[in-house]
């Protein structure tokens, strides 16, 4: 199994099925920290945008940094495809929200950056939550500061 050359989501193709779809919404990108956490939001069948996966989270103390982790291959994306929305969907952990705030910076720019909302208790993973609280959580999601 490999990645998608696109949104670095588990694939066996060069292209995930999602990325591949012609009915997702282009213009809407769901940046997750791994794909455990896409498949967790397809389970809310609530989202119709694409993803994109971190690999990981900003984390000093681990020694990750953002080069580390996808998100020069995000900021690309982003700036050339021209997105209309990013919604961060990262677990609300110290690192989660390190990178949830770096993200939001370098994004800015480019185009409109909101969150998922806090449906998610502190410190708990997206893959562990139920497919209500997912979908609340991404109803819920607001613009960042």
């Amino acid at each position: 199994m490999g990645q998608c050359s696109v949104c670095f989501h588990l694939s066996a193709d060069p292209v995930c099925n999602i990325c591949a779809a012609p009915n997702r919404d282009n213009d809407t990108l769901c940046v997750v920290s791994d794909s455990r956490d896409v498949i967790a939001l397809e389970k809310t069948r609530e989202y119709r945008g694409k993803y994109h996966v971190l690999g990981g989270l900003i984390s000093p103390m681990d020694g990750i940094g953002p080069e580390q982790l996808n998100i020069q291959p995000l900021i690309r994306r982003v700036s050339q495809q021209g997105t209309g929305e990013v919604i961060i969907a990262i677990s609300p952990s110290v690192e989660g929200e390190t990178t949830t705030l770096y993200l939001g910076h370098l994004l800015k720019p480019f185009t409109r950056v909101t969150r998922i909302a806090f449906g998610l208790p502190m410190g708990g993973d997206l893959e562990y939550a139920d497919e209500v609280t997912l979908a609340r959580a991404l109803e819920g999601r607001r613009e960042m500061d």
